[in-house]
């Protein structure tokens, strides 16, 4: 068993925090709010930390599952930054979705200090984090990766490495570019159902099992149908990732018209003050613009 620090306790790393004591690992834990800090080691038993610096100390492995770029760069850089307090031969491993462009820089500075980088963003939800049934994208060196296989199993169904360091979030903004289109797809064929007068849950018991199946329909489909969207992965940060997704397209030529189209339709659902609804969502903006 390993010495594990895990930074963030958000709807994704408590859960995933809480597997790694149950596998037997000795965990310390930092967040921000440090009540939930202190909750979570009061439920699992591990230790908390004031910094991610003094929580790092020590750690076999240092995971991190926080909010964006600029959350990432604060929690590992700085004198109580989580680099500050790991020593040479320590694993930092990622499961923020972030732009490759961090995931590099700060995979540098690990380097400069003889720590190991896994950029190792995550797909399957508040859900997955829960059930322990994540699947993981990762990025980095070999040697890297096949250390930090054995702790990610705690939390994970599967996980795989895609190339250097970069390439799991790379990897992870085509899980997101997929997801979008998807889910407008579904939205409109549930409305479609609605309008033509189907039990959309009948429709999806014959189509789901056919090649418009999908995760989404078979999980979403029911709470769609009931107008109820407090199920999963927000649209706030879904915004956050399409916009990765778009800046990256950018930068390597690749053209996302439906992706870019999609971002825009969860700009509305943000207006309509759906900021914290689930991706699904979606058809609720169909159900206002068409009545």
């Amino acid at each position: 068993m390993a010495k594990v620090t895990f930074l963030g306790l958000g709807v994704m790393g408590y859960p995933m925090a809480g597997h790694l004591v149950a596998k037997g690992h000795e965990v310390t834990v930092y967040n921000r709010t440090t009540a939930k800090a202190e909750a979570w080691a009061a439920e699992h038993g591990g230790a908390f930390a004031a910094t991610p610096a003094k929580a790092a100390e020590g750690a076999d492995f240092v995971m991190a599952c926080v909010g964006n770029d600029d959350d990432l760069r604060s929690v590992c850089m700085g004198a109580d930054g989580a680099f500050a307090g790991m020593a040479k031969g320590a694993v930092f491993v990622d499961h923020t979705t972030v732009s490759a462009q961090v995931t590099r820089e700060l995979a540098d500075v690990a380097a400069g200090s003889g720590i190991g980088y896994v950029d190792a963003p995550v797909s399957g939800g508040q859900a997955g984090a829960e059930n322990g049934q994540l699947v993981i994208m990762c990025g980095g060196a070999e040697g890297d990766y096949d250390a930090a296989a054995p702790i990610m199993d705690a939390y994970a169904k599967l996980h795989k490495r895609m190339g250097a360091v970069g390439d799991g979030q790379l990897t992870k903004m085509v899980n997101q570019i997929c997801i979008a289109g998807l889910v407008q797809g579904l939205s409109e064929g549930i409305h479609f159902a609605e309008k033509a007068g189907l039990d959309p849950r009948a429709v999806v018991g014959v189509i789901g099992g056919g090649a418009a199946g999908s995760w989404q329909m078979v999980n979403r489909h029911g709470t769609m149908a009931d107008d109820e969207f407090e199920h999963g992965f927000a649209v706030d940060w879904m915004r956050k990732d399409l916009a990765i997704c778009l800046a990256t397209a950018e930068e390597t030529g690749a053209t996302l018209p439906v992706t870019a189209l999609v971002d825009q339709y969860y700009k509305d659902v943000q207006n309509m003050g759906g900021g914290r609804w689930d991706t699904s969502s979606l058809i609720k903006r169909l159900r206002r613009l068409m009545g």
